[in-house]
């Protein structure tokens, strides 16, 4: 169900901070559920994007993993075409492959990030997604 604020209430976590600009085309939110565990070498994260917001063109150097957990969104490789993303799919991202996700047009999107093998690195952030680009999916 929505509330007034945009907020589900049946969201398992707060929204979190909003997501830096310089990264994010549209509104995006962070709520680190672990940070950079040096033991376990992993990063968890909730990530909520509104309607239309996505991240940049982007590369995990030790991979990562994508859980939806609501909404409709889209997650796309480099030289491959959109996919379309629901509630209960997963991602797995291989190290150095060049992709974004987000948002598609008329829904709001969470999913769960994992980031795995940080101790080679977290995310290495690349050019904006251009309208064109998001807006091809067929």
């Amino acid at each position: 169900m929505k509330t007034s604020d945009n907020q589900y209430n049946d969201a398992i976590f707060p929204k979190g901070d909003l997501a830096p600009s310089e990264y994010f085309t549209g509104n995006a939110w962070v709520k680190m559920l672990v940070t950079n565990d040096q033991a376990l070498n992993t990063a968890v994260g909730n990530v909520v994007f509104e309607a239309g917001a996505r991240n940049n063109w982007h590369t995990h150097p030790g991979g990562q993993i994508l859980i939806v957990t609501h909404g409709t969104g889209y997650y796309q490789e480099i030289g491959k075409p959109i996919q379309l993303l629901q509630v209960g799919d997963v991602v797995n991202i291989q190290p150095e492959i060049k992709h974004w996700h987000g948002a598609s047009p008329q829904s709001e999107f969470t999913h769960i990030a994992i980031s795995t093998n940080t101790a080679k690195g977290i995310v290495d952030w690349l050019e904006s997604v251009t309208d064109e680009e998001y807006n091809s999916y067929q």
